[in-house]
C-alpha cells in the first residue's frame, strides 16, 4: 500500500526552468515468505512488514528529449521486501539512491536505464558473512509506443544474486512486456 504526493514543481510546466518536480512517498509492505519464513523471521531476525519513505525529483528536459529521475529511499527492505525487513545484525533504516534516465529517440521510442541501490541488512547473519549479500539492481530498456493504447518494452535486467546462499547464480536476463489499454 502506498501514497505519493507532489510537493513542488511540475515536470512539464517547469521544463524550461531548473526546477524539478518533487514528490514525497510512503509505502507499507508485507511479505509472505512461505517456507523461508521460519528462517527469515527466526534466526535471521527479519520482520514481516516494513515502511519505506522516499523523496523523488524528476526533471524533464524537453529540448533534449530527456527525462531524469533521482530518488532517495529510507528503507529496511531486504530484496525490496521479498526477504522481509531488517535483520538481527542491522535493523536501521538506510538511505538508498535510485536513478532513472530516459531519452526519447523519436516521438514513439524511448531508450533508458535504471539503477537501484539496496541495503545489506542480512549480509552479516548466522549463515555467515556475505551469505545473503544483497546486490544492487539495474536495467537497460527500449520502449516503443506505436499508439496511445499499445506499448512494447524490451529490457536487460540484472538483479544480482537473490538469496545467494541458496542460489549462487545471478538473476539476470531479457525482459519483454506488451501493454494494451482500452
Amino acid at each position: 500500500v502506498g501514497v505519493k504526493a507532489r510537493i513542488a514543481g511540475d515536470a512539464v510546466l517547469d521544463s524550461d526552468t531548473l526546477m524539478p518536480q518533487v514528490a514525497l512517498g510512503l509505502q507499507y509492505k508485507r511479505t509472505h515468505a512461505g517456507a523461508l519464513g521460519p528462517t527469515l523471521f527466526g534466526p535471521l531476525g527479519a520482520r514481516e512488514h516494513g515502511v519505506d519513505v522516499y523523496v523523488s525529483a524528476t526533471k524533464l528536459f524537453l529540448a533534449q528529449s530527456l527525462l531524469v529521475n533521482g530518488t532517495l529511499r529510507a528503507t529496511k527492505a531486504n530484496q525490496n521486501g521479498l526477504l522481509g525487513f531488517g535483520g538481527a545484525q542491522s535493523d536501521k533504516l538506510t538511505l538508498q539512491p535510485e536513478v532513472s534516465l530516459a531519452l526519447l529517440l523519436r516521438k514513439d521510442v524511448a531508450l533508458g536505464a535504471e539503477y537501484r541501490a539496496k541495503p545489506d541488512h542480512l549480509n552479516r547473519s548466522v549463515l555467515g558473512d556475505g551469505a545473503l549479500k544483497e546486490d544492487d539492481w539495474f536495467d537497460l530498456f527500449i520502449a516503443w509506443a506505436p499508439s496511445k493504447t499499445i506499448s512494447i518494452t524490451a529490457a536487460y535486467v540484472d538483479l544480482g544474486k537473490i538469496v545467494p546462499a541458496l542460489q549462487p547464480k545471478r538473476q539476470s536476463g531479457a525482459y519483454l512486456s506488451a501493454q494494451l489499454s482500452f
